[in-house]
């Protein structure tokens, strides 16, 4: 059998109706119930009918992902699915990784990611922080270039601008302060960078203005008792696995106001032997990112009935 990674989505991937094609699954409504009665509302309805603005809120954005990645994996293993060797998620795709591995309970998570999603708002008001995605420029010199940006600010400016995400060779987002996001956008433009695009999100997420947000997390963190992982997880911040309980909380608690080194993960992956990553839940943005991290990997995407069949085939 092909060796295979599972990976999970973040943010940007929801849309209305993406569970839709499960039908009446019953992992998938199993899964639903369960989150619904962790959230305390009907989180079915929300993601069959949206709207769409109600599912970019952030304090369900971060849920209905979860739900709908964990729906995806559970129904894979009620099909036959075998278990990955290696689990990863990219930002808050962490989350539902450590669901797969058995750390966390969905139960648990799902408060969790809300309490997560409505600290990050808390901590930056709409419209102060912005995030940026930088195309074409290589990840050291959007680096560079945020310094630059930074260093036009007073040298006590509450001004900030930092490289969050690494997501491949050409895309690095940036966040911080919205003042300082438009001068390094101004400034990696001038380096050579394609496109420095706003990106529409409501906060500047793996800042460093997101650690109120995160001293939030590691309080409830704290008060929930862990499993051991059943697969390994690799995580975003330090790209290590951890199997310690406290290791695990202080890297969710870091990952929050720290960079998603996602490159990194599918290069650690690829090392471990994996040949396929597998992205499970909905969209096809970390399909699309192994690629072109590396063109000898096999990236697939896992999100209704039928490219499930597909892959147990392709993986057979």
């Amino acid at each position: 059998m092909t060796t295979f990674a599972f990976v999970f989505p973040g943010q940007g991937s929801q849309s209305v109706g993406m569970l839709d094609a499960w039908g009446d699954h019953p992992v998938v409504l199993e899964t639903l119930k369960e989150a619904s009665d962790a959230l305390g509302e009907d989180v079915a309805k929300l993601i069959h009918e949206g709207p769409k603005e109600a599912l970019a809120m952030t304090t369900n954005t971060q849920p209905v992902m979860l739900v709908s990645a964990v729906a995806a994996y559970r129904a894979w293993l009620a099909e036959g699915g075998a278990k990955p060797s290696v689990v990863a998620g990219h930002s808050l795709g962490e989350y539902s990784a450590l669901v797969a591995s058995g750390v966390l309970t969905l139960t648990q998570a799902a408060p969790l990611v809300r309490l997560r999603a409505a600290a990050m708002q808390e901590a930056v008001p709409v419209g102060v922080g912005a995030m940026a995605a930088i195309l074409g420029l290589a990840s050291d010199k959007v680096i560079e270039g945020c310094k630059q940006a930074q260093a036009t600010f007073a040298a006590d400016s509450v001004e900030v601008v930092e490289a969050v995400n690494f997501n491949d060779a050409a895309q690095t987002v940036i966040a911080g302060s919205k003042a300082a996001v438009d001068k390094a956008c101004e400034v990696l433009k001038s380096m050579g960078a394609k496109r420095a695009l706003l990106l529409p999100v409501s906060a500047p997420f793996h800042s460093s203005l997101m650690k109120p947000a995160a001293e939030k997390l590691r309080e409830k963190l704290a008060t929930l008792t862990l499993g051991v992982p059943q697969i390994p997880v690799l995580n975003n911040i330090d790209v290590a696995i951890e199997s310690d309980a406290d290791r695990i909380r202080d890297a969710l608690y870091r990952q929050a106001f720290g960079p998603v080194r996602w490159v990194e993960c599918v290069q650690a992956i690829k090392a471990r032997g994996v040949s396929t990553l597998v992205e499970c839940g909905p969209g096809k943005v970390l399909a699309g990112m192994t690629k072109r991290i590396d063109a000898e990997l096999n990236g697939v995407a896992l999100y209704d009935p039928a490219t499930l069949s597909e892959i147990k085939g392709l993986l057979a």
